[in-house]
């Protein structure tokens, strides 16, 4: 028989929640205002997240850390499956079909959180030593954050592949790899970049960087910036908000919706969900400086990492200092496997947290929440 503590409530890290609701409330707002229908759309991809948050928050995953190898290796399998087998659409090979329902799915999304637990399970295993991990142990970690950026990258999804590796090497600098290490890799990076850009670029990844490079920003970039400016200190009524009611503003609901925020909530509203973001990841690295549990430290960093690197190009992007990229807002863009993706790794979190001091096991075999 369950019986549920009410003790591990007190290991709960509320503040992440608090922060996140109103994320969700502004972005169905703003995405019921375009499109209704895709604001009730939204509005169930929140209910499968907050199923999928109870299941994952209520599993044993340290007594189940023999899984996380596996779960990475089956998401290494479908990369390789989309490599061979995988639907292209757009000129990109990113999705695989699934038969008899007429559906398909995006493995490079479920890479994202298989990662961050793979590099927790192998910190947590083998903690950095006083002065960082040297290069043996930094080459083995490579090898497991490379092997997924390579994979994704040839889709070619460049913007996902780039998110994993800033995330995977950001979580090491965290952690700690000896100095020498980083200045040979920035070396490289310096020395390496104009042959990649000539050599590895897509030419329409290269017409981005052209696009953002010139002086006149594209057309997209435009609108976003006509929409931000005409938003003034406190915004429009939805009525005189006219880049996105007649469509002008492109892609209102996902890419560019900041620029709709800011159209119609104005400077006010727009640095308002700028200071939740900056709240949200202030408060991870505070979880990962605080704790001295790897698992706790690697998965809370990865996740600020991924909100900060998420939000500062796509806002960038909105306003013309980042070329124009998928890359959502976080928890705001309309869509569901990027919104399931950053809940399935705070049900990790909240999990690593809650249950850390805690046998979810007794003696007699029977399942209990202490």
């Amino acid at each position: 028989m369950w019986r549920f503590d009410k003790r591990i409530l007190a290991q709960f890290d509320f503040i992440s929640i608090i922060l996140i609701i109103p994320l969700v409330i502004t972005s169905n707002w703003l995405i019921g205002e375009v499109v209704p229908a895709l604001a009730q759309k939204q509005t169930a991809y929140v209910g499968i997240a907050l199923l999928a948050f109870l299941f994952i928050f209520l599993l044993p995953i340290r007594r189940m850390s023999w899984l996380i190898p596996l779960i990475y290796w089956i998401n290494i399998i479908l990369l390789l499956t989309v490599e061979f087998f995988g639907h292209a659409r757009l000129g990109a090979q990113r999705w695989i079909e699934i038969p008899f329902v007429n559906a398909t799915i995006q493995p490079s999304e479920f890479v994202k959180p298989a990662l961050i637990l793979m590099l927790a399970y192998l910190i947590h295993k083998n903690p950095p030593p006083l002065h960082g991990y040297r290069i043996k142990d930094f080459l083995k970690l490579s090898f497991y954050i490379l092997l997924p950026f390579i994979l994704i990258a040839k889709e070619p999804d460049l913007g996902t592949a780039l998110v994993l590796l800033l995330i995977g090497y950001g979580v090491l600098f965290f952690i700690g790899v000896h100095w020498k290490i980083w200045a040979t890799i920035i070396t490289a990076i310096l020395l390496f970049s104009p042959i990649a850009y000539k050599f590895l670029l897509h030419d329409y990844q290269k017409v981005r960087i052209i696009d953002f490079l010139s002086e006149k920003p594209s057309y997209h970039v435009q609108q976003s910036m006509i929409a931000i400016g005409s938003g003034g200190l406190t915004g429009k009524s939805k009525e005189d908000a006219t880049q996105t009611q007649m469509r002008f503003l492109p892609i209102a609901t996902s890419d560019f919706i900041f620029a709709f925020l800011v159209e119609r909530a104005g400077f006010l509203g727009g640095l308002a969900i700028i200071l939740i973001y900056v709240m949200l990841i202030l408060h991870l690295l505070s979880l990962s400086i605080f704790n001295t549990d790897y698992y706790i430290k690697v998965v809370t960093v990865a996740i600020s990492f991924m909100i900060f690197i998420y939000m500062g190009v796509n806002i960038s992007m909105t306003i013309g200092y980042a070329p124009v990229v998928g890359v959502p807002l976080p928890m705001f863009s309309y869509g569901g496997s990027s919104f399931i993706n950053f809940i399935i790794l705070f049900a990790i979190m909240q999990n690593l947290i809650s249950f850390r001091y805690i046998d979810m096991y007794d003696g007699r075999g029977t399942k209990r929440f202490l």
